[in-house]
């Protein structure tokens, strides 16, 4: 059994370029995170929750919140600024991914270009879309990656468009044409504040958006090149059924 720990990266609306005065927040949407074994979820987030305390203590104590509950999202931890200048945050981020693959996990993100006009964008066909598609590979990983076949659940961030998506999970599930018989329940949606281990997986979609950003629009994310000078080798080599697919494949 696995647990696919998944939350958004980039941003679902339309992009046309960094400087529009509107559509302007990112060229790539999608779903990142990170897979582990059932029985190894425990000590992972063991693990990251002491990790995050002594990583972010000052910022944690200056809150005044218990730990448990005290979060900091992937986007606003993986800045440009903070990896140039914090070479813990670095070292961090490498551990990161070496333990994910110690406990027999691996780093998963699905995503699309989201480089279409205003009025042909549907951003809630979109995110469908990318549940779709998420849900499709970890199912084929399931069947055909795992000896024997293994099933997995997802656990996800709260939505707003929570019971469309479970809907469409759901659907999913039992296609009689292509049903996906290793995803044993329709997404679970759960308070990151009070899970670490989405709270890992949120960190990863931040890291994942940034790689995103650069890969589909370097010219306008140049600062973005001191993510690749540091973690793409390695993240990519912790990745398994994972890419970000050209806008016209999104529909």
């Amino acid at each position: 059994m696995y647990i696919a720990y998944l939350d958004e990266f980039g941003h679902v609306g339309s992009y046309i370029s960094r400087d529009d005065p509107k559509h302007n927040d990112s060229p790539v949407f999608g779903l990142a995170g990170f897979v582990l074994p059932a029985n190894e979820v425990r000590d992972f987030g063991t693990w990251f929750f002491k990790m995050k305390c002594g990583l972010l203590k000052w910022e944690i104590d200056r809150d005044g919140v218990h730990p448990a509950q005290w979060e900091k999202k992937g986007a606003a931890l993986y800045t440009a600024r903070n990896v140039n200048n914090y070479i813990e945050l670095r070292k961090f981020t490498n551990r990161l991914l070496n333990k994910i693959e110690k406990y027999g996990g691996f780093v998963f993100y699905v995503g699309v270009e989201t480089r279409r006009l205003p009025e042909d964008h549907d951003s809630k066909r979109l995110y469908k879309f990318v549940l779709k598609e998420a849900i499709k590979r970890l199912d084929e990983f399931c069947r055909n990656d795992c000896e024997p076949c293994s099933e997995f659940i997802i656990v996800m961030d709260e939505h707003t468009e929570r019971m469309e998506l479970i809907t469409e999970a759901a659907i999913a599930m039992y296609n009689p044409d292509a049903p996906r018989r290793s995803l044993i329940e329709p997404p679970f949606q759960v308070e990151s504040e009070r899970y670490q281990t989405l709270q890992a997986a949120d960190w990863i979609a931040g890291l994942t958006g940034r790689f995103g950003a650069y890969w589909k629009d370097q010219d306008a994310y140049p600062e973005n090149a001191i993510f690749r000078k540091y973690f793409e080798h390695r993240f990519n080599q912790a990745c398994r059924r994972s890419g970000i697919r050209t806008s016209r494949n999104s529909s």
